[in-house]
């Protein structure tokens, strides 16, 4: 039985990686990074995403690819099922998707989704069940249904440290405006990799700002796009709008994954119409404004326009006092766990990455302790969270990054690299830096080409195979694409 689940996760792990490198990173972060393999029963693989609004994308756009991928890397499987694992799998197995259960007439009421873990979120502090935990995220909103809360993450839990002292700072005084006066930083757009407070932070300036009495919304991209297509739908697209911009504080998070022209366009005229009436617009993400592709640049410029600040990685200093306060609420109900500074100093210096795993390293010394009855020394903490310490990754290099750095390196601008300009000092800058891309992204020949001012993948090709031939050919031109590579991946 082991067996045959490590050789389903490596099948499904194939076809994640097929669909990364044929469809792109972006669109595979954006529609298929939450989509999970969770059984395969009698040839059928069960698929599940969080959101409904997921499940209606995958199957009006992806569905066919998606089906020929698992079928023919899951050994056994003609079929695949997918279902919105935040709802009630019914009891009687759901039949198979074909052609005619797609399309965006699937989409239907959505379940309310769960408030995600945040690394300064105090684990085991609360005995309260988790529907108790969360609560409407609206106040006063005619009836405009947001994503819920969770109580517990509010500023008085929220780790203050170098990394995000800054952020905390700025999203304290926009939840503390005084009544009647204008907002400062109007929007405020906070970013930073998964696992370092972004959703804490900007739940607990929508707790805030509700205890202040005001009208607030807090959204998910998801949820935000699934209100607009419904309100097509249902033919109250106006009134969607109305209640929408007459709050007093709107959030949205995860907007990396805005999808869909149409909605792009009602978003930026909602944060315009928020901004222009002088209401509040905080907004996170996982990359600055100029970074997100995927969305219009009329969005981008307008997000970009207000407080941009970057919630950095975890200092040392402040992942100590991450595993303290985990360890203080565990030992509320487990009064026994001790652990002592010098192990709690050496998971503080191994796990670098985010909170999520220092959650999981006191779960583990928390396991240890009360399997052996014996606190856990370095050697035991060592082992216990071996498969947390990850290995320094190698850094990922965006096409931007590479030809940014092209361009300086060459003395030209970005903008003449993806221009249509063809003298020869743009050209050969431009094709090194498809050249690059090629070898240091997965991203596909097509998309290189969309990002290269929308050229045609066989221009991309063409460049590749020229500087491939340049550089066995010339000394000079390897060792510049060389000192390239190394600047890029440091």
């Amino acid at each position: 039985m082991e067996t045959l689940k490590v050789d389903r996760e490596e099948a499904w792990d194939r076809v994640r990686r097929r669909l990364r490198a044929e469809l792109g990173e972006d669109v595979f972060s954006s529609w298929f990074g939450r989509l999970d393999l969770v059984e395969i029963v009698d040839g059928v693989a069960q698929l599940s995403v969080p959101t409904r609004f997921l499940k209606s994308w995958i199957q009006a756009h992806y569905l066919d690819r998606v089906r020929t991928l698992v079928t023919t890397e899951c050994e056994g499987v003609a079929q695949i099922n997918l279902f919105v694992r935040s709802a009630q799998r019914p009891a009687a197995r759901p039949a198979p998707l074909n052609e005619n259960a797609a399309g965006v007439s699937a989409v239907k009421a959505q379940q309310p989704t769960t408030a995600r873990a945040s690394y300064d979120r105090p684990a085991g502090a609360s005995t309260q069940t988790p529907a108790e935990r969360l609560q409407p995220a609206v106040a006063d909103a005619d009836g405009l249904q947001g994503s819920p809360l969770d109580r517990r993450l509010t500023f008085s839990s929220f780790l203050v440290g170098r990394s995000n002292a800054l952020a905390h700072a700025a999203g304290e005084r926009v939840s503390r405006i005084e009544p009647g006066a204008a907002p400062l930083y109007n929007p405020l757009y906070v970013h930073s990799a998964v696992g370092l407070g972004k959703t804490h932070l900007l739940q607990a300036i929508a707790h805030e700002v509700i205890a202040a009495g005001k009208r607030v919304i807090y959204l998910t991209a998801d949820r935000f796009m699934y209100g607009f297509v419904a309100a097509l739908k249902a033919q109250t697209a106006i009134a969607f709008k109305e209640r929408l911009r007459g709050i007093d504080l709107l959030v949205i998070d995860d907007v990396q994954f805005l999808q869909g022209k149409s909605i792009q366009q009602e978003f930026c005229h909602t944060i315009n119409a928020l901004i222009d009436a002088g209401r509040q617009v905080v907004i996170a993400a996982d990359r600055p404004p100029a970074e997100l592709e995927s969305l219009d640049e009329r969005v981008r410029s307008r997000l970009a326009g207000g407080l941009v600040v970057e919630m950095g990685a975890l200092d040392e200093q402040l992942r100590v006092k991450i595993l303290e306060t985990r360890i203080a609420a565990a030992k509320v109900h487990h009064p026994s766990f001790e652990v002592s500074p010098a192990v709690i100093g050496y998971v503080a210096r191994v796990i670098t990455t985010n909170g999520r795993d220092l959650d999981g390293a006191v779960n583990r010394l928390l396991a240890h302790t009360t399997l052996s009855g014996s606190e856990p020394t370095v050697e035991s903490a060592e082992a216990a969270i071996r498969d947390l310490v990850r290995s320094r990754e190698p850094k990922k290099v965006r096409i931007e990054d590479i030809q940014k750095l092209v361009a300086t390196h060459y003395n030209v601008s970005r903008a003449d690299i993806l221009s249509s300009r063809r003298s020869a000092g743009v050209v050969k800058p431009r094709q090194i830096a498809m050249y690059l891309s090629k070898q240091l992204t997965l991203r596909s020949l097509p998309e290189i080409g969309r990002r290269f001012g929308g050229r045609d993948h066989t221009t991309v090709l063409h460049a590749v195979r020229k500087i491939e031939g340049c550089v066995q050919a010339d000394p000079g031109l390897r060792e510049d694409v060389e000192l390239l590579k190394r600047m890029l991946q440091e």
